[in-house]
């Protein structure tokens, strides 16, 4: 299984078209801004007297902050040449090439700062944010052809090779935070020196299966926080750093596929059906808890604490399509147009300036003004996105996530095309074409023409009830397989639906979500002039939809009621009053863009 990446396919208007327009015009600008208010791109000077003498202080991980920038940045070089953009990130790259030191190591916090701690210190992110600079040299190389960075992380690779593996003078084994793994296979794609798969295979095959990472980490966490408890391949559940651990996993998946490894594939696959079917927010969103922003067990999917951090959804979005790269399961699929549509783009505010690092299910805005008596308040989500944070990874990583969203449309087998996700514009590959035409997701039609595969195979959703093509089709593992069809209308029919949730989920117990299609929707405090907390719905009801430019998805609205208050704070069932109320619902990823509000997505049932 080949996939056709990202660059060979333009994205017109449409969905994702109009969020790689506003990524385009204001995004990536507006965290260059961010990251340069905040002495980021002056830290690469490495200058400690200048530092000191203006009062702040270089980061250890602002380096994976700096990459993820400039790699978003390549995405959109992609589409069009940017001067001013381009000359941004090679003044960027001429610093860290000019700090880089004699033996090839690089980190703009290590170069003036513990550098005799070099690889002593597990969680300082060295690897991490190698990781990063390697996938931003591989995709700014591929966008302009400039290879400075990539001839300089490539001496810092075989450096590390050196370090880790031949003179194993390096206090770890394994990276506190694994980012390097999936970026290697990258570099060994786009060099072909199998070293760097290596390397990759060292990195993952000693994880939980050495002696010389802590048991135990950071002194709060145990094991299982660092993907530590198990050797990979023993692995069956989604455990510790949810970010950290999907990049582990990507990783797997990539080296399953690239080595043929069938025991790394089965344990992707167990981990996978592990977050999907017990450990996943209804947005797609991962990690229930801040501390540690981390798995925990089973079904501890509370709402408004959630944490399910940007970067989490965003990592189990890319390792679903690398599972989807293995085999094509509609399942793989379905998971990540979870994480596409909702817990991934509500990290970005509409305007594309601010952003979310947690994204909650719930926000109660009484909760987080509660308990006069004491200074200290509970702990919640920020209701209001921020311009930058000071651990600041998910802007830099929404921006190449959205610009490279191509990457989850095609993959290619023999003669037979894989459309695994809908999404309107026009690709052009190895002297193939593939044209989509599609309002997907607000509107379930889609046309494909294509010329030059004899085969197609075409995903239909895992929530649709209603599939319709233009010519016959056999269903295997959630795809329609048609033959010889160069020109294909297909409708799925999307509908407003309502979901529960597993028994398990005690949060979500006598409670129901809105979707329409992949679209998880919300009911705000901004829309609906009741206390939303006391609004409830009738499973029955009937839904209305109005198109809405803003939000660029239907506003949806429903019969619903509000609870009287009847004055007593306890009352007998039977003397319970209501009032006819209509629901009014917007997308989840708009939610909190129009004014502080309250929010929720579970939504209780009438009594």
């Amino acid at each position: 299984m080949k996939q056709i990446p990202f660059y060979h396919t333009r994205l017109n208007g449409a969905f994702w078209g109009e969020k790689q327009r506003i990524s385009k015009e204001v995004t990536v600008d507006a965290v260059y801004d961010r990251f340069a208010e905040t002495k980021r791109f002056e830290a690469l000077k490495c200058d400690a007297e200048q530092q000191a003498r203006e009062g702040w202080h270089t980061h250890f991980f602002w380096d994976s902050d700096i990459a993820k920038w400039i790699e978003g940045a390549a995405y959109i070089l992609e589409r069009g040449r940017n001067d001013a953009l381009e000359a941004k990130v090679d003044a960027i790259i001429d610093d860290m090439c000019a700090n880089q030191m004699a033996d090839g190591y690089y980190n703009c916090f290590f170069k003036i700062y513990d550098t005799e701690k070099r690889f002593t210190i597990r969680d300082r992110h060295e690897l991490y944010c190698l990781g990063h600079l390697i996938e931003a040299a591989i995709a700014y190389r591929h966008a302009t052809g400039k290879d400075k960075l990539l001839c300089m992380v490539e001496r810092y690779v075989d450096y590390v090779i050196r370090v880790f593996t031949v003179e194993k003078t390096a206090k770890f084994m394994t990276p506190g935070h694994e980012e390097i793994e999936l970026a290697l296979v990258k570099l060994y794609r786009a060099t072909g020196k199998q070293k760097y798969l290596e390397l990759a295979k060292f990195f993952v095959d000693k994880r939980g299966a050495n002696a010389l990472d802590p048991d135990g980490y950071c002194g709060f966490a145990t094991a299982h926080y660092a993907q530590d408890h198990l050797p990979v391949r023993e692995m069956t559940t989604a455990e510790g750093h949810s970010v950290r651990a999907m990049y582990l996993y990507i990783a797997m998946a990539d080296l399953a596929l690239e080595c043929g490894d069938e025991a790394l594939f089965h344990a992707c696959e167990a981990i996978l059906k592990n977050v999907a079917h017990k450990r996943m927010y209804v947005t797609g969103g991962i990690g229930s808890s801040h501390i540690g922003e981390a798995f925990t067990v089973d079904y501890d999917l509370k709402n408004e604490p959630a944490y399910t951090e940007t970067c989490a959804t965003l990592a189990l979005a890319l390792f679903c399509q690398r599972m989807t790269k293995i085999k094509p399961m509609g399942w793989y699929a379905d998971t990540a147009e979870l994480a596409m549509y909702n817990g991934s783009i509500s990290g970005v505010s509409m305007a594309g300036d601010e952003f979310f690092y947690e994204n909650p299910l719930a926000i109660d805005l009484a909760d987080h003004n509660k308990n006069p008596a004491t200074k200290d308040k509970e702990r919640y989500p920020i209701t209001q996105r921020l311009k930058v944070f000071g651990c600041s990874c998910c802007p830099p990583n929404i921006l190449r996530f959205i610009n490279a969203i191509g990457d989850f449309m095609y993959t290619e087998d023999g003669d037979t095309l894989y459309v695994h996700h809908y999404m309107n514009g026009e690709t052009e590959y190895e002297g193939k074409t593939i044209r989509q035409t599609t309002a997907y997701p607000s509107c379930g039609k889609v046309k494909l023409e294509v010329d030059g595969y004899k085969k197609l195979a075409v995903r239909v959703p895992g929530w649709c009830t209603a599939f319709e093509a233009s010519a016959p089709y056999e269903v295997r593992d959630g795809y329609a397989y048609f033959d010889a069809v160069d020109v294909l209308d297909l409708d799925f029919h999307i509908q407003p639906r309502l979901v529960v949730s597993a028994p398990g989920v005690h949060d979500n117990a006598g409670r129901v979500a809105l979707l329409y299609g992949p679209v998880v929707y919300c009911m705000e405090g901004v829309d609906n002039k009741d206390d939303i907390f006391a609004l409830s719905i009738d499973p029955n009801t009937a839904f209305t939809l109005t198109p809405d430019e803003y939000f660029g998805m239907p506003r949806i609205t429903a019969d619903g009621y509000l609870k009287v208050d009847c004055g007593q704070l306890y009352t007998a069932i039977n003397a319970v009053q209501y009032e006819n109320r209509c629901l009014n619902f917007i997308p989840y990823y708009a939610m909190e863009n129009r004014g502080e509000t309250d929010m929720q997505v579970w939504i209780p049932l009438k009594a």
